[in-house]
C-alpha cells in the first residue's frame, strides 16, 4: 500500500488549496481513506474521511462547510479541497487508508494502518 500526498503550500488567510492523495496497492473502494493533520505541539486531528463501503463522508467541526473530500476512482486519488483557509489550519496534512476502519472508528481515534508522508500547509494571516 502506498499513499502519496501533494498540493500543500503557503497561502494567505481566506485562500484555497487542493490536496491530492494518490493511492496504490489496494482495492480502492474497499478502504476508508481519511485526511489527518498535525500542527506543531498539537495532537493529530482527524479532518475528513470518505468510505465507499459506507457511502458516507465525515468532516470535523473545525473544517465542516470549508473543506470537501472527494475521490476520482479512475485516478485512484482522493482530494481534499480546502477553502477559506485560516492560520489555525496550518499543519502537516496526511492521508491514511485502512481496510477495516470506518468513519465511526476514525472519530473515535482508532489508528489507520497505512499513511502517506505528509504535505505542509501554511496559512499566513
Amino acid at each position: 500500500v502506498q499513499l502519496v500526498e501533494s498540493g500543500g503550500g503557503l497561502v494567505q488567510a481566506g485562500g484555497s488549496l487542493r490536496l491530492s492523495c494518490a493511492a496504490s496497492g489496494f482495492t480502492f473502494g474497499d478502504y476508508a481513506i481519511g485526511w489527518f493533520r498535525q500542527a506543531p505541539g498539537k495532537e493529530r486531528e482527524g479532518v475528513s474521511c470518505i468510505s465507499e463501503k459506507e457511502d458516507n463522508t465525515y468532516y470535523s467541526p473545525s473544517v465542516k462547510n470549508r473543506f470537501t473530500i472527494s475521490t476520482d476512482i479512475a485516478k485512484r486519488t482522493v482530494y481534499l479541497q480546502m477553502n477559506n483557509l485560516q492560520p489555525q489550519d496550518t499543519a502537516v496534512y496526511y492521508c491514511a487508508a485502512d481496510p477495516i476502519n470506518t468513519i465511526a472508528t476514525m472519530i473515535a481515534g482508532v489508528p489507520y494502518a497505512y499513511w502517506g508522508q505528509g504535505t505542509q500547509v501554511t496559512v499566513s494571516a
